[in-house]
C-alpha cells in the first residue's frame, strides 16, 4: 500500500469522464489499497480515483454514524458507481475537495440516493444512502464524470476566509 499523490485542478484528468472497470485483478486492488490509505492521510471522507490519477470508475467512502460518534466509521468501496434514485428533496451543505485544497462551497445535492455498483471483487452491490453520506456519494460520482463541486456551486471561497467571493465557472 502507498499513499498516492493528489491531482489538483485544474488538472485535465479531473475533467474527463472515467473508463467502466472491467478487470478485478491484483492491479485494481492495488489501486483500491492505495486510494484507502490516501484518503485516510489526507484526511478526507471519500476519494475518486481520477483525482489519483487514474481514469477508472472507482471511488471509496469512509463515513461514521452522524448520531452516534462511538461507532466506527464504514468503509465502501464501489467500483462502477452509478446513481440508480435519488430524492427530490435537496439540501444545500458545504463541500471541499481534496483536488482544490482551501477551497469550499455550497452545494445542492439530494438528502437520499441509492447506488448500485459492485464490490473490489466485481460482486453487485446497493447501497442506500442518506444525509452526509448521500452528499460524499453524490460528490464522489461527479468525479467520475468529469465535475467538481465548483461546477455545482454559486459562490467558492477559500476556507480561511469568512468571505464568499465569486470565480469564474471551470473550463
Amino acid at each position: 500500500m502507498a499513499v498516492r499523490k493528489i491531482i489538483i485542478h485544474p488538472n485535465e484528468i479531473l475533467r474527463r469522464k472515467a473508463h467502466k472497470v472491467s478487470d478485478f485483478g491484483k492491479d485494481l486492488q492495488t489501486l483500491i489499497e492505495d486510494m484507502v490509505e490516501t484518503m485516510r492521510a489526507e484526511p478526507g471522507v471519500g476519494l475518486a480515483a481520477p483525482q489519483v490519477a487514474v481514469s477508472l470508475r472507482v471511488i471509496v467512502v469512509e463515513f461514521g454514524d452522524e448520531e452516534d460518534e462511538s461507532i466506527p466509521p464504514k468503509l465502501y468501496v464501489v467500483v462502477n458507481p452509478e446513481i440508480v434514485s435519488s430524492s427530490e428533496e435537496m439540501v444545500k451543505g458545504v463541500e471541499g475537495c481534496l483536488s482544490i485544497p482551501g477551497f469550499a462551497g455550497e452545494v445542492n445535492r439530494s438528502t437520499e440516493i441509492v447506488v448500485r455498483g459492485q464490490n473490489r471483487h466485481g460482486k453487485p452491490i446497493r447501497i442506500k444512502a442518506k444525509g452526509w453520506l448521500a452528499r460524499i456519494f453524490q460528490h464522489e460520482i461527479d468525479h467520475l464524470n468529469g465535475i467538481l463541486f465548483i461546477d455545482r456551486t454559486e459562490k467558492v471561497w477559500k476556507i480561511e476566509d469568512e468571505e464568499a467571493t465569486k470565480i469564474p465557472a471551470a473550463d
